[in-house]
């Protein structure tokens, strides 16, 4: 497992090459990426490149930990809104405008790469779901803060909501990209509110 640069050149260095290979990995598909490429495109040395990853199975790790914080570091300031009714209602809106922005083009990039390494490499599947676990943990966190706030009934069981939720989210995801179609997901993620709002209590 590769260790971590020690010095800020280094760590600089280390994050061009994981970016580089994101872009590789994003036009051609975990399996097509070539080193070469990965090289040419961040100015490293086929040296330098083995010099901060063991090999290519250790630069899509570093590809899919960087996938995660990008896909969960782009939703942060919406995670931030979810312990409110509105704030969530926001988050569904925004992921169904990005869609169709994008014509429904590119799906998760977290599940895209677990499609294709998931069953090739289990290191790689594990760093990829704890992705998932993040994003299931940060809309938990926000119902759980739903139910102090007295939005949601005491007995909800958040733990159940949040996972379906997700599971609605990424289902959503595949049949807009399957479909081009991003109503796909709006469907998705409106059936997941109106599970969520089933368990709202009237306002005071």
């Amino acid at each position: 497992m590769r260790a971590e640069p020690t010095t800020e050149r280094g760590r600089r260095t280390q994050e061009r090459i994981v970016s580089a290979a994101r872009e590789v990995v994003a036009e051609h598909g975990a399996l097509g990426a070539s080193l070469d490429e990965v090289g040419a495109r961040s100015g490293a040395s086929r040296s330098q490149l083995y010099h901060y990853f063991d090999d290519k199975a250790d630069l899509l790790r570093a590809v899919a930990e960087a996938t995660n914080d990008a896909v969960l570091g782009a939703q942060d300031e919406l995670f931030a809104g979810l312990g409110t009714w509105a704030g969530l209602v926001r988050w569904a809106d925004a992921l169904v405008e990005l869609q169709q922005q994008r014509g429904g083009e590119g799906g998760c990039p977290i599940a895209n790469l677990v499609g294709q390494l998931g069953e090739r490499d289990d290191s790689i599947r594990a760093v990829l779901a704890s992705g998932f676990d993040r994003w299931e943990a940060a809309i938990h966190a926000g119902l759980a803060a739903m139910v102090d706030a007295g939005e949601l009934r005491p007995d909800a069981d958040v733990g159940w909501l949040a996972a379906s939720t997700l599971a609605s989210l990424q289902g959503g995801l595949m049949l807009t990209q399957a479909r081009r179609d991003p109503q796909a997901l709006r469907r998705a993620l409106d059936g997941a509110l109106a599970l969520i709002a089933s368990n709202r209590l009237p306002l005071r």
